[in-house]
């Protein structure tokens, strides 16, 4: 159960804080400013590519790195395919995973390494095969870490991952907030310079500006009604979140958002892209999760009974490429089920900065419903 007056108490949200998510949060437009630093000092900003990769491999553990694989993905688009390595081993403990490149990896072929532990004998396994075969390799890790050595070995570029003052060596869960922005900004730079995507230094700026006032919108300070995260959390008590996505940068941030449910605060959630999405989730809206799945809850004794789980769609969405939109037979479907509907769309600005308003009130949502579920 939610616990809805702790979100309306700073005081009581801070002393749940235990693991410091809501910092985390608060924190990223900071994060993404010295992870530029940290860039440009390793001299990510120095490097003169001679033209674009064949591809970019991501490996990487954790939430964290999937999410940065599945950003530069779909950034880069058609220019160039972003292949994320998948881990294998038998269990998630960082020496237990390995990565393999593909066969056909070679010398025109980048390699990046994204994590935000850096003891994984798998990841420098993986840079001296990368050497051997020519690939570039770049990595964004911990500064005293163990892939550091390895990556300098294989005459690779390491750029320490930006962590903030009160962190010591580990920054917690993967899919918490800082990680993720500390581990994607750097890389964003780099395919800037590879001219794969866009994203030069004032671009990043008016990131970590967007983060900022995002934070100020989401903080723990500002009531329930003015703050789209917290208004978010409280409609997604006691619901199965279907998260529809649309638009450029919506896809990667609705799955985000469903692993930092699942990771941070032990909720189930589905994600798909719109039109997909319809057909995918229809049969769902129709069954008992269906807010009229129960013809008897009208009679059901709500003080003995735990509430039942009922779908909500939250529908994020971005800038379309042609205008055409699914979103109004979204809301048609979702009406027509009685099933309730969230909508969060970003303000104008470039693609990066509206990807960063998606993710930011998506983390502090999902930071708030662990807090408030904690109690």
């Amino acid at each position: 159960m939610l616990d809805e007056t702790l979100l309306e108490d700073p005081e009581a949200l801070a002393r749940a804080d235990r693991r410091g998510l809501l910092r985390g949060a608060a924190e990223a437009g900071a994060r993404v400013r010295t992870a530029v630093r940290h860039a440009a000092e390793a001299g990510v900003t120095e490097l003169k590519p001679e033209g674009r990769p064949r591809a970019v491999l991501i490996a990487g553990p954790g939430a964290a790195a999937i999410c940065v694989g599945d950003l530069l993905g779909r950034l880069a688009g058609v220019g160039c395919p972003v292949t994320r390595l998948h881990a294998t081993g038998v269990a998630p403990a960082p020496g237990a995973l390995r990565w393999t490149l593909p066969g056909w990896a070679g010398p025109v072929d980048v390699l990046l390494l994204a994590t935000p532990d850096g003891s994984e004998p798998g990841l420098a396994v993986l840079a001296d095969q990368a050497y051997r075969r020519g690939c570039n390799v770049v990595a964004v890790a911990p500064q005293d870490s163990p892939l550091r050595e390895a990556v300098e070995t294989a005459h690779g570029l390491f750029v320490p991952m930006a962590t903030a003052p009160y962190e010591e060596e580990e920054v917690g869960a993967a899919s918490a907030p800082g990680a993720l922005w500390a581990l994607l900004t750097p890389l964003l730079a780099l395919l800037d310079r590879t001219g794969l995507i866009s994203a030069p230094a004032e671009e990043l700026a008016r990131v970590a500006d967007r983060l900022d006032e995002i934070a100020q919108r989401c903080g723990p300070a500002i009531a329930t009604y003015h703050n789209p995260a917290k208004t978010l959390a409280a409609e997604l008590a006691d619901s199965l979140p279907l998260i529809w996505t649309e638009g450029l940068c919506a896809g990667p941030a609705g799955r985000r958002f469903a692993g930092a449910l699942a990771e941070l605060a032990g909720r189930p959630a589905l994600a798909a892209e719109l039109p997909e999405a319809l057909p995918a989730h229809g049969a769902l809206l129709a069954g008992v999760l269906a807010a009229g799945g129960d013809p008897d809850d009208f009679f059901r004794d709500r003080v003995e009974e735990p509430q039942a789980m009922r779908a909500r769609v939250v529908l994020l969405r971005d800038a379309l490429n042609g205008g055409l939109s699914a979103a109004p037979a979204a809301r048609e479907l979702a009406l027509g089920h009685d099933t309730a509907l969230s909508e969060l769309e970003p303000g104008e600005g470039g693609e990066l900065e509206r990807l960063a308003e998606l993710i930011a009130i998506t983390d502090f949502a999902a930071v708030y419903l662990a807090l408030a579920s904690e109690v």
